[in-house]
């Protein structure tokens, strides 16, 4: 038997054992969950000081970084939007931590910085994470978080000066903001306060209560306008409908895409009634109902009621009876793009004359484009450039077959010319749950990738809403082993056709992605050459007792039910490691302010990974400080990332890196002093 060649941080194991339904089950690294405890923050820093030992000395780490970086140079666009007459954009220079918010009176005039979050923290950690504007344009509320934090704190902002006004905003999590018409204030959800002495980045989050803030006010004077303490595990996102007349509510319960819609009556939209009654219009939860706009007391909307890939409806909301609805769309197919891609952005009210949109594909960077409604034409508004020749490459949609028959499709992505002898470096990536669809994306990452020659493997596995309610629902709750099948597929067709081999196949994946990555490891640790779980959901036993994890049991079933905990145990990563195993090479990656999917779930299974192992392949953790699941990451952060992750598959991969290509080089000499 090969023997481990890291000496990992010591991990005591505890004595905790739970009994679930009759099924005793040990937690021997449960203390690992107490982020802030001295024994956890020791073996976070031992961890990480052996981490970055190993990918120090890797002599190609600092190449990646070096072309990462000059990739990443470039000027980056959000799609513009109106509000009272002017424009509002992000852009991102190129190198800035994050993008900035800018601000003109036309498409012609120069623009002026509305708000630069990179002034809010020194190193870039402090992120915006929602705007919106009042209806006159003239002001806006925004909010932060910091350390990649959920947690948000809203502030308002008057256009005119770039002045903060005083209102102060706190224990705000998933949440919208909306105006109404008066220009006076604001609705947005909010939970209560976390208990003194508690931990806010630990605590389950329930009891979300819709509240109007009035602007001047303090927050303690805020009006309190829904709540329902009979169903603390629901939520409320507040829009006002375009016409002011109606605050509409989407009342939400975890991540199930079932949701209800209720509304107030505000009247005059100049002197809007706050104590109207909240009308339960769709009460029933039996599908998505996504709210598209009004005319008077007609309301529309997008729903997969009766429809599972979706149309659009009309409601009277004076007779809203099902029998009364009228459909105004119904379900439709495929919709004309540039090319293989997605539409990432679209921005537009009903009274413009005009729209834009943001279109990408892999090897297509982020263009926005502007469409004219009296011209019916769409034009390029601001296309990127970037130091990367993208036609030495292709994207290929390939379909195969799952372990039941089920026909998959996947992107590959590569260098044009590539040959099927099995040598080529593969990253195959995947996700598979929460309705999240898997399509053309642009990622600098992919980039310096393909030019390592390496090939970028993208699956659409079920989970997702690719195909419609019928594809998700076929990747959930007793049907997820359905996702892990279609990974594995997935991998075993890329080594059949040549594509790659197992020493030279790395997989991939995030949060819900990071659980797929665990699960398969566990199922298949032969199949692959090394694996990168990032933020993942490790613990099946215990996830919905932190934070929002509560959310995700209508998608992944929960151990306390008896009869869910069965399918649960067989997957769970952390409980499916066999001691003395041999697993391919792992970097797991997770932040100390993670509070999506805390990460006790990281540090556990990496404690119990490297117990496990049997092999000589190393079992590391990166772990970020100030930062957290993702959303807000400073630029500089995710290069660090991404050059490790890179760094570590070039070395236990065994990549012989190509020399750099002239465009690369070009951009290598522009940057020289």
């Amino acid at each position: 038997m090969l023997v481990q060649t890291i000496a990992y941080p010591p991990a005591s194991k505890g004595d905790v054992v739970d009994d679930y339904h009759g099924t005793k089950v040990a937690d021997p690294y449960r203390w690992l969950e107490d982020v802030d405890s001295p024994d956890t923050r020791a073996w976070v820093e031992a961890e990480n000081r052996v981490t970055f030992a190993y990918l120090e000395q890797i002599p190609e780490r600092e190449r990646i970084r070096k072309r990462l970086t000059e990739l990443w140079d470039y000027p980056k666009y959000g799609a513009p939007f109106k509000k009272g007459g002017r424009y509002f954009f992000f852009k991102n220079s190129g190198l800035q931590n994050q993008s900035v918010l800018y601000t003109q009176s036309s498409l012609t005039a120069e623009p002026q910085v509305l708000l630069d979050p990179n002034t809010l923290s020194a190193d870039g950690t402090v992120a915006l994470s929602i705007l919106a504007f009042a209806e006159d344009g003239r002001t806006m509320v925004y909010g932060t978080s910091g350390s990649g934090s959920d947690w948000q704190e809203f502030r308002v902002r008057d256009v005119a000066t770039r002045q903060d006004r005083s209102d102060h905003l706190q224990w705000i999590k998933f949440s919208s903001a909306a105006w109404t018409h008066d220009e006076s204030g604001f609705f947005y959800s909010r939970y209560p306060q976390p208990a003194a002495g508690g931990d806010a980045l630990l605590e389950v989050n329930r009891n979300q209560k819709v509240y109007y803030h009035k602007l001047g006010t303090d927050q303690a004077a805020d009006r309190l306008i829904y709540e329902r303490p009979d169903h603390p595990d629901w939520g409320f996102a507040a829009e006002v409908s375009s016409d002011g007349r109606y605050a509409v509510y989407t009342v939400w319960l975890g991540t199930d895409r079932r949701n209800r819609v209720y509304y107030q009556d505000l009247g005059d939209p100049q002197h809007p009634r706050l104590d109207a009654a909240v009308v339960r219009l769709l009460d029933d939860f039996d599908a998505s109902y996504g709210f598209l706009g009004n005319d008077g007391p007609v309301f529309y909307f997008q729903t997969d009621h009766t429809a599972p890939r979706g149309r659009v409806i009309a409601v009277d909301t004076r007779h809203p009876e099902q029998s009364a609805w009228r459909e105004l769309v119904p379900r439709g197919g495929d919709v004309a793009l540039p090319s293989l891609g997605s539409i990432v952005q679209l921005t537009g009210e009903r009274r413009d004359d005009e729209m834009f949109y943001a279109f990408t594909s892999f090897l297509y960077p982020t263009t926005i484009f502007r469409h004219d409604f009296t011209t019916g034409r769409s034009t390029i508004f601001k296309a990127p450039e970037i130091a990367f020749d993208p036609s030495g490459y292709e994207t290929v949609q390939v379909f195969y077959h799952s372990k039941d028959g089920t026909r998959v499709p996947m992107f590959l992505t590569y260098r044009k010319g590539v040959k099927k002898d099995g040598s080529n470096p593969t990253y195959l990536y995947g996700y598979g749950g929460f309705n999240v669809n898997m399509t053309p994306g642009f990622a600098i990452g992919v980039l310096a990738w393909l030019e390592m020659g390496g090939i970028y493997a993208q699956a659409v596995l079920r989970g997702g809403a690719e195909y419609g309610e019928e594809w998700h629902q076929a990747g959930m709750l007793d049907r997820k082993q359905n996702v892990f099948d279609d990974f594995i597929a997935a991998a075993e067709y890329l080594i059949a056709e040549g594509y790659t081999s197992t020493p030279k196949l790395a997989i991939g994946g995030g949060s819900n992605g990071g659980l797929l990555i665990g699960a398969v490891l566990n199922q298949r640790p032969d199949l692959f050459g090394a694996a990168l779980p990032a933020v993942g959901v490790m613990d099946m036993m215990r996830f919905h007792k932190f934070t929002i994890g509560w959310a995700w049991v209508t998608e992944y079933g929960s151990a306390d039910s008896v009869g869910q905990f069965p399918f649960l145990y067989r997957y769970s990563p952390l409980h499916n490691l066999r001691a003395a195993a041999q697993y391919p090479a792992t970097l797991i990656t997770t932040a100390d302010h993670d509070d999506r999917v805390v990460p006790g779930h990281s540090f556990k299974y990496a404690a119990a990974l490297q117990a496990a192992q049997g092999g000589p392949q190393p079992v590391l953790i990166r772990i970020e400080t100030k930062a957290g699941h993702g959303a807000g990451k400073p630029t500089a952060k995710i290069i660090d990332e991404q050059t490790d992750r890179w760094a570590f598959l070039v070395h236990t991969l065994h990549m012989q890196l190509p020399a750099p290509s002239a465009a690369a080089a070009a951009a290598s000499a522009a940057n020289r002093p």
